[in-house]
């Protein structure tokens, strides 16, 4: 392993975190003049939630199951607050409340720390990812009675399992199938794993094939799957480039859901940030436009790291986890992090550890 590819790993994930964490008091926030009006210098740095969220939909969330109030398949006790979450169920029956209510600047959200989990669970240089222990690592960090990550909101991702989970079936059945099932924050926790193990020598069609069994556990949808072998194979094409690679050539190849020539001409043209991701492709998490949409700031802000990250939390919709993975791609891109805000994370000391025993 030579030290730009060690930079580069290491980057890429400490990136992860602070995408996630800078974009996350404007998240699924949809209306761009509410963003503008919560911050009117921008989102410049970490900073905590606003008491009241305009765009929050939490409320009409089901809290026994996947999905909204009133879907099928809920669990027969509520598993927000019962089962996950606990001592949090009180925020999912008022309105306007934020999704990340209570969580301070520079704070997780709950699929960064599920990252997190997976990396912890694969610590030491003969230690590749195991699924069962993954799931009971996961398991652990959601069940626990002592809160384990600071956040509120559970994705229908988190419910629907373990409904399914109480319900009786298999632990690695229990993925669930609702209308936002392919979305991006199923890749939150890709990259880690394609990292940690293409490090430690496992083929790239290996890796591949695991990622798609791991990503399965969660986010069992076959239009995903296909975006996620498009990923593992960008960040191993960016981690291993040589320097005469062309990033650019190597982003515009991943794209899937938009063509290549359509999305270079959005990176080519004069169109604002907020035009592109907002009318041309849509803010919210479906993998459709989130995957381009996040390509797009990778191509136009390569060089620009950071402005690229706040850009993706002002352009709003599911900006935390496009977030985390659009600061994977610049970490790879750069080998460097994003100035002094890793440092600046509450868990930073957890997750310094965690990318140092797995690079």
């Amino acid at each position: 392993m030579t030290d730009d590819v060690q930079l580069r790993a290491s980057a890429a994930l400490k990136n992860l975190f602070v995408g996630d964490a800078l974009a996350m008091p404007v998240h699924w926030f949809y209306n761009v003049r509410d963003i503008d009006a919560a911050f009117p210098s921008g989102i410049r740095t970490f900073e905590a939630p606003p008491e009241h969220h305009p765009s929050s939909i939490m409320s009409m969330h089901s809290t026994s199951g996947g999905g909204r109030k009133g879907a099928g398949n809920q669990a027969q006790r509520d598993i927000v607050g019962g089962v996950i979450l606990k001592g949090k169920q009180q925020y999912w029956n008022r309105p306007n409340v934020h999704y990340h209510q209570g969580m301070r600047p520079g704070d997780n959200t709950l699929n960064a720390y599920c990252a997190l989990t997976l990396m912890e669970t694969m610590e030491g240089p003969d230690q590749h990812y195991d699924k069962e222990k993954f799931l009971q690592a996961y398991i652990t960090l959601m069940t626990s009675e002592t809160p384990a990550h600071p956040d509120t909101y559970a994705e229908s991702y988190h419910r629907g399992f373990f409904a399914n989970l109480e319900a009786g079936k298999p632990i690695d059945k229990c993925g669930a199938v609702t209308h936002d099932t392919p979305s991006i924050g199923g890749l939150v926790t890709i990259a880690p794993l394609v990292i940690g193990e293409r490090l430690k020598g496992r083929s790239l069609a290996d890796t591949r094939l695991l990622c798609r069994d791991h990503l399965a556990l969660t986010h069992p949808d076959a239009g995903l799957a296909e975006v996620c072998d498009a990923y593992v194979e960008l960040v191993d094409a960016l981690l291993f480039r040589s320097g005469d690679a062309s990033v650019q050539a190597l982003l515009l190849k991943a794209t899937r859901g938009l063509s290549k020539r359509d999305l270079a001409k959005l990176v080519d043209s004069d169109k604002p940030e907020r035009e592109v991701i907002g009318k041309v492709l849509s803010t919210a998490c479906y993998i459709s436009d989130s995957w381009p949409a996040l390509l797009y700031l990778a191509c136009k802000h390569q060089q620009e790291p950071l402005r690229a990250l706040q850009i993706n939390a002002e352009v709003g919709g599911d900006s935390v986890h496009r977030g985390a993975v659009l600061g994977v791609l610049l970490g790879l891109i750069h080998g460097e992090t994003t100035g002094s805000l890793f440092a600046q994370l509450t868990a930073h000391t957890a997750i310094n550890r965690a990318i140092e025993h797995l690079v």
